[in-house]
């Protein structure tokens, strides 16, 4: 699979020279280990990867190199070898400091080991990022409150937060289902998201997307390449790519994966995305972030048809205060950041003719 994901990197390095070097899109900022268990790589393989990486392609000074991990992949012993690799970046999927959470969700680590891993990590990292989950049934808001000093108390410079979501065929579904486990409630949730936020940018954080905050030059270059629609090569299987004007997709299937690359084709298949598309996506990440939805931007790229589109849907969550424009700027007021996505769906621009 190393050798697979190697030979992909190269056979994909000319995409980069249809990018627009005027925006610095023709080097790489980023290289980010994520989705699966990329823990499970040796320090060897991690640095021959990311020399393949800036054997094929323009990489920036200082790239930000991320690796995800959960805390039952991060050993002491792991750690420090990490620490002596190309890695500079941590992403550590704690989601809990409550054994019962944990278990609720069926996560592979413990409490105890969230806890060591981070005292861990701390000793050879800087810049470090962490999951947290919100809105579990049965957390109270202290318990929640809890949560994020324990975070804080690590010294932690980025933090990512989601409203725990049940998916279909998974145990958690099944124990709501048999009325073990309460569902999930919005209020829960929202009282949970207020308090983070009020609490995080007490500490100094930025929340500078729904779900992430960050202390100053410590946002994700990963993921704000991609709220700012930045492109991006995805290596490897189920991994996704995307230039501008079309996104690809590599097929999930491991092995099918590294059949096509033995015989020199590249796995994926790809979608142009239609004006309309490209115009509600950045609806969708823009209203996330700090940075809003420029309606400037909206009428140069998109047209006069749809900045005016935009005015007449946006005109009712203007007048509720959930939204409001500044230097022609539109952006969430404090009250409708939780109601971000909501409100993002009712500015989709939808059934126009291309």
């Amino acid at each position: 699979m190393v050798l697979a994901l190697a030979k992909e990197i190269g056979m994909r390095k000319n995409e980069f020279a249809f990018f627009d070097s005027a925006q610095n899109d023709s080097q790489i900022e980023t290289i980010y280990f994520g989705g699966g268990t990329p823990s499970v790589l040796t320090n060897e393989e991690i640095n021959f990867l990311i020399s393949e990486v800036y054997k094929n392609y323009k990489v920036a000074e200082n790239p930000e190199i991320t690796l995800e991990a959960n805390p039952d992949d991060l050993s002491a012993e792991r750690i420090l070898e990490l620490s002596k690799s190309l890695i500079n970046r941590l992403s550590i999927g704690i989601q809990s400091f409550y054994e019962e959470d944990l278990k609720m969700m069926n996560r592979a680590h413990n409490s105890a080991e969230a806890i060591k891993c981070l005292q861990e990590a701390t000793k050879y990292f800087d810049n470090i990022s962490l999951d947290l989950i919100y809105g579990i049934p049965g957390m109270t808001d202290e318990m929640w409150k809890q949560n994020i000093e324990t975070a804080l108390s690590f010294g932690i410079p980025h933090i990512s937060s989601y409203a725990l979501t049940v998916e279909p065929k998974t145990a958690l579904k099944k124990l709501i289902d048999a009325g073990k486990i309460a569902e999930p409630q919005d209020e829960v949730a929202s009282n949970h998201f207020t308090i983070l936020v009020e609490t995080l940018q007490q500490n100094g954080f930025i929340h500078y997307e729904l779900s992430n905050f960050g202390k100053e030059n410590y946002f994700s270059k990963n993921n704000s390449a991609y709220w700012l629609g930045k492109k991006y090569i995805g290596i490897g299987p189920s991994a996704h790519s995307y230039d501008g004007e079309k996104r690809g997709w590599n097929i999930a299937n491991n092995s099918l994966y590294l059949k096509s690359i033995q015989n020199d084709k590249l796995p994926i298949e790809t979608e142009i995305l239609t004006v309309s598309d490209r115009y509600n996506e950045y609806i969708m990440t823009g209203l996330r972030t700090i940075w809003g939805v420029s309606l400037d931007r909206i009428e140069k790229e998109f047209g006069s048809e749809y900045l005016n589109y935009l005015k007449q849907q946006a005109q009712k969550f203007l007048n509720d205060d959930l939204l409001f424009i500044e230097n022609n700027i539109l952006k969430p007021t404090s009250k409708g950041k939780f109601l971000t996505d909501g409100i993002a769906s009712d500015l989709f621009y939808l059934n126009l003719e291309e």
